[in-house]
Order: structure tokens, then C-alpha cells, then sequence
């Protein structure tokens, strides 16, 4: 008798995108020849996006006219791209130039050409959203980003180094604000990201710092600490690229949100599918209860069809494309079918990096 899983590929392959079919058969069955994922992306290249992207592609290689923007943009693109299976051709090769030799203080990055360091300004920069965008187009192995990937675990380790948010924080504004002091360290939805689509950091030592931060960051047993996020200073106070609040760290949410917090009792919320499956890419959901509920949660959705109908009340989680989501690869969801492959391609990336045969 075939496994869900197994009936789960089967559906893909017949009836998925070719981005979906070309990821199935390279990340779940490690079964891709050359010639294969050749025919994938030259029918992927022919994609309404896809070529809108390359349109509005510089000479230079930028995507677009912005960078921390939509799809049509230097992170939205390249994310777009790399999720699409796309490493290797000239478009995203030409992006991923850009990020090698485009300064970090050039108004491509920040109109205002100031540039804000990562390691001095908890969760925040430019630099730590192009190491999340190189990661996930996965070049990491052409553009070196180790030092981030390094800051990456540091702030998640950091979790673990002090009793709570508030030895790292101070208040400013009369009181008002609470923004995190200089140099100090914690984990955002950026740092999750980098760690989700690399590898070389992965031991048995740094799975497990990522393990027990996120478990420590899912109590709720200090209300005074559930949902409270800092802001950081940079002269005055700036919200951070989605970092984790002192507690209340959760996977289910809301609808499209740069933060994965709780919310109050009777909301409805959906499963944060993203970060789930980065956690996943992590390692770390034998080791996380929480993560481990969630997961066989979402395999119960799946029928003997192989099809997750796991309900998506946001649409945006899927569709929203941009810095604070976009999961969606087919081309629409005008027919069901495009719909249950791409959650249920999501599903398999989730129950395949969680290690969850069922």
C-alpha cells in the first residue's frame, strides 16, 4: 500500500505546475537529471510573472525600482524566482549579480543612502534581507553569507542567554517606546528565513540552541512578555523585519503579517504554513512539541487522494507576495485543483524536512 506521502508526490507530479514538479523531483525524491529541470524551467521562463520580472529587470540586474517591495522588485523577485526553481538561468543569475556588487549604501537599497548595519540594529537592515534573498535562491554557495548565517543562530542563542527581552531593551520617548540597545542580539522572521535555506550551520549543537530558543519563545507564562515586541532605534524608533516577540511565538496567525504572535482567544486563525516549513528546513520539529502537534495536524488533512484540504482562510498567506510572504507557485488559483497542489505541495516540503513519515 503506497504511504500518504507517497500518494501526495504522485499528485503532484501529474498535476502540478512545473515549478512544483521540478522541486518534488529534485528536493523530495533527489531525482532530477539536467536535461529534465532544462524542460522545467524553460516552460516555467514562459510564465505571465516570470516574464513581467524580466521586463522590468536593470541593465544592471535589480529587479524592478525597489528593494523591500512586491513581486515586481529586487527581494520579491529573487524570492519569487528562487521558489520557482529558477537558480541557474540568466534572470535570477543576473539579480543574484546585483547583490554581489551593488553597494549597500546605494540608493538601490535605501534612498536615503544610509546604511543600517545588522550586527549594530537588532532585526533590522538592508543586508539582512539580501542574505535572506540569496539564501533562498540558494546562492549561498556563490555569494558568501556566513556571517550572517553566524548572527543568525547568535540571535536565536541569545534567547537562551538572558532571563528575557527586557536585559536586552531599554525605554525611550518618556517611556513610551521599547527598542533594543546596541549590538545586542535577537531572532527575527529574516534570521529564521537564512537558517531555514542553508545548511553548513546544521549540527546536532545549533539545532538544538534553535530547538530550545523556540520553545522558549512559545511560553505565555509572563503576560506582561506575550506579544511584546520591540522596536529598534536608529536615532528614532523603527518596527524590525518581523522579529519574534518576548513570548507568544506561535505557528497559527491571522492572515499575511511580518510577526508570528498569539492571538486572543475566539480570533480565527490559520496555520502559518511558511513557518512551519522553515522549521522544518530547520530540524527542529522532533525536538519542538508545538511543531511536531502542527505537522501531524496538517498530514490529517490529507485524503487517500494524496490531496491536502487543509483550509486556508487567508488567501493572502499564499498569494501575498512580497517581504512578509507568498507561498503561491501555480500560475492561479481559478481551479481547485491549482489550489490543492500548492498546499499540498507545502505539505509535502513540511512532512519531508519534519522527517514525518505517515
Amino acid at each position: 500500500m503506497k504511504s500518504k506521502k507517497q500518494k501526495m508526490i504522485d499528485f503532484l507530479l501529474e498535476n502540478a505546475n512545473p515549478s512544483i514538479k521540478l522541486r518534488v523531483k529534485k528536493e523530495i525524491l533527489n531525482d532530477l537529471t539536467q536535461e529534465e529541470a532544462e524542460i522545467y524551467q524553460e516552460q516555467i521562463m514562459q510564465e505571465p510573472i516570470i516574464r513581467k520580472i524580466i521586463d522590468c529587470q536593470k541593465e544592471n540586474g535589480w529587479i524592478g525600482n525597489g528593494f523591500h517591495d512586491n513581486i515586481y522588485s529586487q527581494e520579491g523577485g529573487t524570492k519569487y524566482l528562487g521558489e520557482k526553481g529558477l537558480k541557474g538561468t540568466p534572470v535570477l543569475n543576473r539579480a543574484m549579480e546585483a547583490f554581489a556588487t551593488i553597494p549597500l549604501d546605494d540608493i538601490h537599497y535605501t534612498k536615503r543612502g544610509v546604511y543600517i548595519d545588522e550586527f549594530k540594529y537588532v532585526a533590522c537592515g538592508p543586508n539582512l534581507i539580501r542574505c535572506a534573498c540569496i539564501a533562498r535562491a540558494g546562492y549561498d554557495d556563490v555569494i558568501d553569507i556566513s556571517p550572517q548565517i553566524q548572527l543568525s543562530i547568535d540571535s536565536f542563542r541569545r534567547v537562551l542567554e538572558v532571563d528575557s527581552i527586557l536585559d536586552i531593551t531599554r525605554s525611550v520617548q518618556k517611556g513610551k517606546k521599547l527598542v533594543f540597545k546596541y549590538y545586542e542580539k535577537w531572532p527575527c522572521r529574516y534570521h529564521l528565513d537564512i537558517l531555514a535555506h542553508t545548511d553548513s550551520w546544521k549540527n546536532e549543537n545549533n539545532i538544538k540552541i534553535i530547538s530550545d530558543s523556540v520553545i522558549k519563545l512559545m511560553k505565555t507564562d509572563r503576560p506582561e512578555l506575550v506579544n511584546l515586541i520591540p522596536q529598534t532605534w536608529i536615532g528614532h524608533p523603527v518596527g524590525t523585519l518581523g522579529a519574534f516577540p518576548a513570548q507568544g511565538l506561535s505557528v497559527m496567525c491571522r492572515g499575511l503579517h511580518p510577526f508570528s504572535i498569539t492571538y486572543p482567544d475566539g480570533t480565527e486563525l490559520d496555520y502559518n504554513v511558511e513557518y512551519i516549513e522553515w522549521f522544518a528546513r530547520c530540524g527542529i520539529v522532533p525536538h519542538v512539541s508545538a511543531l511536531q502537534k502542527a505537522v501531524n495536524e496538517i498530514m490529517d488533512y490529507v485524503d487517500d487522494d494524496g490531496i491536502c484540504r487543509l483550509p486556508v482562510k487567508y488567501d493572502d498567506l499564499f498569494k501575498g507576495w512580497g517581504p512578509y510572504g507568498g507561498l503561491q507557485l501555480e500560475v492561479d488559483w481559478k481551479s481547485g485543483v491549482r489550489k490543492a497542489c500548492d498546499i499540498t505541495f507545502r505539505a509535502l516540503l513540511i512532512l519531508h524536512y519534519a522527517n514525518n513519515e505517515v
